[in-house]
């Protein structure tokens, strides 16, 4: 019996599921899942999981602390409540995102890795079986270098350009998340064109580009591609470290029929001979991004749309209050 597209992709690559819903990771079996700010939000509004939410509110309660203290501890508790779920479903891996308003404060994004993770170790979860998800900014950058040497891996997220996945290689970040989908979004915008040609699609060519650099610098950051618009962009990267990938686009792959091509491959990038070596420090970074205007504008309008979903959640919880 032929295997499904799914089936023939996991055989090359590592499928996390995209999502924070509980049916759906069982329903498609991936190895590790995924979760943030806005997948929480939408997960934490349907009335399946009021439970996880009310659970969150009644631990917190006993925590005491100011009523600031309390909505950051019940948050935590909340994220962490639906990864610890997560981690019964799955048999490798959880993401758990940091509060993305601490993306350029490197102590507070520091100090919120080692909260979330001191309440995984008190559930009985190994910090090996979660990553802390950080934006790619050089504070975020400057956190994981820290929080990796103390044995936390992180995921970073909000990855639009070579500059800052060098920059997460540099720091042996565990994981990067570059958004394929919201590159594409930005070019489609910007030069009012389609993509039709996976081949060309600027998500794909810009996630080519830093896989083909890592492997032939022999870093040891592993690379996720995320935020996919169609399953095309998805089977154009077969071959990548890993893959990220929303519950409609793992049904459509498991329903379709057909040879799948390893289109990313480790030893042919070693090869590669048009790669040179690019040296980076802080005032290199921040240049190279702001001369990038993609990347530059879908790092920070990332920022607030993952900020604005955590105001909302903080809403939420304070109507249980």
């Amino acid at each position: 019996m032929n295997k499904n597209k799914l089936d023939q992709l996991k055989q090359m690559t590592v499928v996390v599921a995209d999502t924070g819903e509980f049916e759906e990771i069982k329903k498609y079996k991936p190895t590790d899942a995924t979760t943030n700010p806005s997948l929480i939000l939408a997960a934490a509004n349907k009335p399946e999981y009021q439970s996880i939410i009310q659970e969150a509110i009644s631990w917190g309660k006993k925590q005491g602390g100011s009523k600031k203290e309390l909505l950051s501890t019940i948050l935590d508790k909340i994220f962490v409540s639906f990864g610890l779920e997560i981690l019964k479903i799955v048999p490798g891996r959880v993401s758990t995102e940091v509060d993305a308003r601490l993306s350029f404060d490197v102590k507070g994004s520091i100090l919120k890795a080692r909260k979330l993770i001191s309440l995984y170790e008190h559930a009985g979860i190994s910090r090996k079986r979660v990553l802390i998800k950080l934006a790619s900014t050089w504070e975020g950058i400057k956190a994981a270098k820290e929080l990796e040497k103390e044995g936390i891996h992180c995921n970073m997220t909000l990855l639009f350009s070579l500059p800052q996945a060098i920059g997460c290689a540099l720091a042996k970040a565990t994981l990067i998340s570059p958004f394929v989908g919201r590159i594409l979004d930005w070019y489609k915008k910007a030069e009012g064109k389609e993509y039709n040609n996976p081949l060309e699609d600027p998500g794909v060519v810009s996630v080519t580009a830093i896989y083909n650099y890592y492997k032939k610098m022999g870093y040891s950051t592993q690379i996720m591609g995320a935020s996919f618009r169609n399953s095309a962009e998805i089977l154009e990267l077969a071959g990548c470290d890993l893959l990220t990938i929303a519950p409609k686009f793992l049904e459509e792959l498991q329903n379709s029929q057909g040879i799948v091509e390893r289109k990313l491959d480790p030893q042919q990038a070693k090869e590669k001979k048009n790669i040179k070596k690019i040296s980076l420090n802080e005032k290199k970074f921040r240049l190279l991004l702001c001369e990038d205007a993609m990347a530059t504008e879908k790092l920070y309008e990332g920022i607030r749309k993952f900020a604005a979903d955590i105001v909302h959640l903080e809403t939420l919880v304070k109507n249980f209050l």
